[in-house]
Formats: structure tokens, sequence, C-alpha cells
């Protein structure tokens, strides 16, 4: 066996060069898997396409594939790619090991796989991007432990996948996105406490969404987006205060309502 990577070794056509993780050439001799080099796929490895000791993750990765029974032995590996990559094979036993890993890459893989228990564990790491993952894998009352994430993009997760139940507690968070994510699905009578709310956008979701017969104390709303969705959906008596309002697109979304209510005169009478 020569030490260094064969010339002749496969590779798309136009591909990245193989390339040692720690740089240079890849060096067969230095592998510890060196015995694979010669068999045929999936049961050998190949440098350029199937290799653990490329800096190219793809080659890491299909080297797991046809080898996921090593990814255990390679978790303190120290390229980051193959611990990353090893993580996606590994025993789910093993894995408790990677969640203080130095490397987010290692622990945004390791959060992809954890049991929801060990999940737990995860919720606070200083990457935002792992504390994502957990957000979008806890179920249930788990997940209302994030609802003080520092970062407003894992809280309008949390709002999103929150159980209804526990879904008021973000009614007043300080990010606008996370209360127009609550908006969108906090009901009745709980959705009542943001039709005061400082964002016009968030507003205009409670109004878009608020029974019809509660519209009118929103008709007064300083947004006109707001009065548009009133004009849309209120009682005609409420529809009708807003016919000389400022905003013109208000006023036509009033004119068409009242030009359209003749025909539903037993729906709106």
């Amino acid at each position: 066996m020569t030490a260094t990577t064969s010339p002749t070794a496969r590779a798309p056509a136009g591909d990245i060069a193989p390339l040692y993780w720690r740089g240079g050439p890849v060096d067969c001799g230095r592998c510890p898997h060196r015995a694979l080099r010669g068999r045929p796929e999936p049961h050998g490895c190949e440098p350029g396409h199937a290799c653990m000791q490329d800096a190219y993750a793809r080659r890491i990765d299909r080297f797991f594939r046809w080898h996921p029974r090593l990814a255990d032995g390679e978790l303190a590996h120290p390229y980051f790619e193959v611990r990353a990559i090893a993580a996606r094979y590994a025993s789910l036993f093993r894995l408790p090991t990677l969640i203080e890993d130095p490397d987010e890459t290692v622990r945004l893989q390791v959060a992809l796989r954890l049991p929801q228990a060990q999940l737990l564990r995860l919720m606070h790491d200083p990457h935002r991007e792992v504390r994502l993952r957990v957000a979008q894998r806890l179920e249930g009352g788990a997940l209302a432990a994030m609802r003080h994430d520092p970062d407003y993009g894992v809280r309008e997760l949390v709002a999103r996948r929150l159980p209804l139940a526990l879904l008021a507690t973000l009614a007043h968070d300080a990010d606008r996105s996370v209360r127009m994510r609550v908006a969108q699905r906090l009901e009745m009578p709980a959705l009542l406490s943001l039709a005061a709310d400082a964002e016009p956008e968030v507003r205009r979701i409670v109004a878009e969404r608020l029974p019809a017969p509660l519209l009118a104390r929103m008709a007064d709303d300083e947004d006109w987006r707001v009065r548009w969705e009133v004009a849309r959906r209120a009682a005609p008596e409420v529809v009708r205060r807003l016919q000389d309002d400022a905003d013109p697109e208000v006023r036509r979304a009033v004119a068409e309502r009242l030009a359209a209510l003749p025909a539903q005169g037993v729906a709106h009478g």
C-alpha cells in the first residue's frame, strides 16, 4: 500500500481535490482504518470519495455511511467535522458525551438526535442555532422552559410550538415578532389581551381573528391596517362609523362592504 492518495482516486469531475484535514495530501498511512483501503465499496474506503481523514465533510459522511459501526470510536476525533458527522451515526447512548463539545457544529448534530430527557441539557447552549434545534424538538411543557431564551428567534419558535394552554405567557414578550406569532395562535378570551398591543402589526392580526362582535373596540385604532380589517369583518353599524375614515384604503373597504350588505341582509341585519 502506498502512503499517500492515488492520483486515480474516484471523484466527480471538477470536485475538490482530496485534502488531509490538517492540510496537505491525504496520507492513508496515518489512518487507523487503513486496513479498509482497497476493499470494494461499501466495505472499504477511498480517498477523494469516502474518507474519514479528508477535510471535506461529504467524504467523511460517506465513510461513516459505509461504516456506521466505527462512529462510536471517533466521537473524540480532533477534527470537529469528524465528530459532528460521527454523531449522526453513533449510538444514542454515546451522544451525551458530546453535549459540552467545544464546537457548535457537533452540538447541533447532537441536538438533532438526543432523546427528550437528555435534550433539556442543551436548552441553555451558548449558540443560538443549537437552542433553535432544541426548540424544534422539545415537546409539551418541556418547551415552556425556553420561553425566556435571550434570543428572539428562539422565543418566536417557542411561540409557534408551545401548547395553547401555555401560549398566553408569551403575550407580553418584548419582541414584536414573538407577539405576532402569539396573536396568530392565541384563542379567546386570551386573544383580547393583545388588542391594545403597542405594535400595529400585532393589532392587525388580532383584528383579523377577533370574533366580529368584538371588533367595535378596534374601530378607532390609529393604524389604518387595523381599521381596514375592522371594515372587512365588523358588524354593519361599526363599518358605517368608518365611512369618513382618513385613509382611502379603509374608505374603499367600507364602500365595498356596504355595497354587499343588501345581498347579506339576513346575515348582517
